[in-house]
């Protein structure tokens, strides 16, 4: 490639002691690439030019050698060097558009005496003309690229470029044509875009899949003599589903012995798709045949394979061979090739069925046998059979898997007869379960092993209990016929029907006066009572026997004893207390109350005991004035103290002189004389007067320090013998009619809450 230099000097002239400015255009031809040889050359060339000087020149040279021309700018020096002289200028290396396409000098004609400047400065340009000295060349190369497989002729792959360094703007040199070297008659390109397009109709991936396809790029149009650069493009076929799936037989035949476990694979079956990826992928399915019971097909996802499989078990004996028509079809379809189809295909599978010596079959898959509890050992429970499957039909043996210590049942070898080993108690273990296991005499290590059930079936063994620890309690102030408790009853037999209870008081003892026992005839029974009203004091617990029978044949009975607490209630049946010892708050009286009053009495005795002692220190009678009666003496009414108040003294003599004894002493004294009896005989005390004899009696304990009152009161009281108005003590009121209302006990308080509760009962019950 030739490139022009075209350099325009404007130069300034000066003549003698005149300067005068000439400006003319001066022009210099330079080619890039020119070496510095040439220079000259080049210069001789258009020295003929008048308008384009190939040297510089002042009108001051006369040619002596006086003038110098000194070149500065852009390369002076290094690129282009100067005749001081002649004022030829050369070139020193050679010159490259793509580098630098132009520079920019400075020329100067100087005295070489003096060395002033005889002209101006002048400034001139150098423009490097292009030449063709670069190839066209492809940056991104090489290609890779796919294209589908079956696409339509002129189906576009790829658009290249070529690059060309040199001048598009002058001539041809960056000009490029695109063509193919190498990739006919597959691909074609276009010449000036460099796109590739297909170039035949449905390219098979299958038949060829990759291609190298050369494109060649050449500048100056094509033409002799141009530059050119070339690169690869790789095009690779990508799968489509123009493929349908084949069986490489039509017939296949598979053996799979009678001992192959349900749900193991026992084959695999595989049709060929040349198309890959999902394009290939199908699935298998039995679509008839006499195994499609009995045998299943699934698909391997990685391989692409059939996966037979066993649904139920096989027996040679019965059948030996089974067939399977078997369909495998892609899964992607491309209806763009469905003309090239059914993409599906169908082969026939034959499975035989091995013979294979096989253990011994029961005839069930277990058994569920009973016997009665309390059976003797050796009682026949149950049989189990099993046989040999295989043709041979030999002879098989049983035998139980247990521990020694576990041998509850024994069995027959020859009969698989299942015996009982020990007695057996229901009520400790309801059930067994054992293992039978069968083997062949001939193949003795092939077993069988069958699950067997047992129960022990009820006897009515266990007589019926209560069915808890019953706390009976019976309120003081209950009712007759009323109910106190309801029980019931538990046996450790299994009744199939239900448990049927009965209750009855035991007959070996006299009849209950204080309670009955009532059968609900629903396995309960109720405790009633049979009077009214009951007194912790009397007695504060009672026994009642019930005897209780079931309903087993035979009938078993058991007897129990209920002990009945009597406890003190409230009005609502609300048990309030059951202890003796609480009685005094029975009478409404709390225990802060009871301790008040105990307080109380221990002050009042211990004044009582002062004042006793200050009497006796000054010896005045002990008969305490009326005034000091009402100052310390407290009288409480109470119900007594019982039979202990009896042992402190008698006073069974005041209340009937007919019945006196002999003087008792006492029990906590012993005196020191025994003092003689000062009270007349019983025969004379009627004719005595009472009067009389308390005076006598009040005389003799002055006298005597080791009877009372000095240290208690004793109160006399008679009521004399015969009286025709009878008894007047409150004990019997209860028994006698009267119309008085005793509601308002209730309103005097706590204290009397007791009392207002027994006269309220008694109301009640006279009145219904």
């Amino acid at each position: 490639m030739v490139v022009v230099v075209v350099v325009v000097v404007c130069l300034k002239t000066c003549i003698t002691s005149t300067c005068t400015l000439n400006p003319q255009p001066y022009g210099m031809l330079l080619w890039e690439g020119s070496s510095p040889e040439t220079s000259s050359a080049v210069t001789a060339s258009f020295s003929w030019l008048e308008d384009y000087l190939p040297s510089l020149h002042s009108n001051s040279d006369k040619g002596d050698g006086s003038v110098k021309y000194i070149l500065t700018g852009e390369g002076a020096g290094t690129i282009f060097i100067i005749d001081d002289t002649t004022g030829d200028i050369h070139s020193t290396k050679s010159l490259d558009r793509e580098k630098k396409t132009h520079y920019v000098l400075h020329a100067q004609a100087i005295d070489r005496r003096t060395n002033k400047p005889l002209e101006p400065e002048s400034e001139f340009i150098i423009k490097v003309q292009d030449i063709n000295d670069n190839a066209p060349k492809f940056t991104d190369g090489p290609y890779i690229v796919t294209v589908p497989e079956m696409s339509d002729m002129g189906t576009s792959v790829l658009q290249v470029t070529a690059t060309d360094a040199d001048d598009p703007t002058y001539g041809n040199s960056a000009r490029v044509v695109y063509s193919i070297l190498q990739g006919q008659p597959y691909f074609s390109v276009d010449p000036k875009t460099g796109v590739i397009r297909t170039a035949l109709h449905n390219m098979d991936r299958e038949a060829r899949e990759h291609y190298s396809v050369v494109i060649q790029a050449k500048d100056m149009a094509g033409q002799v003599g141009g530059l050119s650069g070339s690169t690869t493009v790789n095009i690779t076929l990508t799968d489509v589903n123009d493929n349908p799936p084949r069986f490489p037989q039509k017939h296949y035949q598979l053996y799979v012995p009678e001992s192959a476990q349900v749900g193991s694979a026992v084959g695999k079956i595989k049709a060929n798709d040349a198309d890959m990826g999902s394009n290939a992928d199908m699935k298998y399915t039995v679509i008839n045949g006499d195994g499609s019971g009995v045998f299943s097909i699934s698909t391997d996802r990685e391989t692409r394979e059939g996966i037979i499989s066993l649904k139920k078990p096989l027996n040679y004996e019965k059948k030996k061979s089974y067939t399977l028509n078997i369909e495998g079809a892609n899964t992607h379809l491309d209806f763009r090739f469905s003309h090239l189809g059914p993409f599906k295909d169908v082969t026939m599978l034959k499975i035989i069925v091995g013979d294979v010596d096989e253990p011994p079959l029961f005839t069930l898959p277990s058994y569920v046998m009973d016997v009665y509890e309390n059976a003797e050992i050796g009682t026949a429970v149950g049989t189990v059979t099993a046989q040999d499957p295989d043709s041979a039909n030999n002879v098989v043996r049983y035998f139980i898997d247990h521990n020694a210590e576990d041998r509850y049942f024994t069995i027959d070898a020859n009969t698989g007869t299942i015996k009982t080993a020990k007695v057996f108690d229901r009520e400790e273990t309801p059930w067994y379960n054992i293992t039978v296991t069968a083997s062949e005499i001939e193949s003795p290590g092939l077993l069988s092993h069958v699950p067997v059930g047992i129960k022990i079936l009820d006897v009515n063994d266990n007589p019926p209990e209560l069915a808890e620890d019953y706390d009976v309690v019976v309120c003081e102030n209950a009712k007759p016929n009323q109910v106190i408790q309801t029980i019931g009853a538990t046996d450790r037999d299994d009744f199939a029907n239900g448990q049927r209870f009965h209750f009855s008081l035991d007959n070996s003892f006299p009849l209950n006066p204080n309670f009955t026992l009532k059968d609900n005839e629903d396995n309960t029974a109720s405790i009633l009572t049979r009077r009214r009203r009951f007194s912790r004091t009397t007695q504060d617990v009672y026994y009642l026997p019930v005897v209780i029978s079931d309903g087993g044949i035979p009938s078993l009975s058991s007897s129990a004893t209920l002990v009945i607490r009597v406890c003190a209630c409230e009005r609502d049946g609300r048990v309030r207390t059951c202890h003796a010892e609480a009685f005094l708050s029975s009478a409404g009286l709390s225990t802060g109350a009871l301790i008040a009053i105990l307080l109380c009495v221990i002050i009042l005795l211990a004044i009582v005991v002062l004042f006793i002692t200050l009497r006796r220190s000054k010896k005045e009678p002990l008969i305490i004035s009326e005034e000091d009666v009402r100052e310390n003496v407290v009288t409480y009414d109470d119900e007594g103290g019982g039979e202990e108040d009896t042992e402190a003294f008698d006073i069974t003599a005041l209340r009937n002189p007919s019945a006196a004894e002999e003087l008792k002493y006492r029990r906590d004294v012993r005196p020191e004389v025994k003092p003689t009896p000062k009270h007349p005989t019983s025969s004379c005390l009627d004719s005595i007067d009472v009067q009389e004899f308390i005076k006598q009696r009040l005389a003799e304990a002055d006298l005597d320090p080791s009877v009372p009152p000095y240290d208690s009161l004793q109160t006399y009281a008679y009521e004399g013998q015969r009286s025709e108005a009878g008894s007047i003590s409150s004990l019997d009121s209860a028994t006698t009619h009267s119309d008085q209302d005793y509601n308002y006990l209730g309103d005097w308080g706590p204290e009397f809450k007791k009392l207002a509760e027994l006269y309220g009962e008694i109301e009640s019950e006279r009145t219904t």
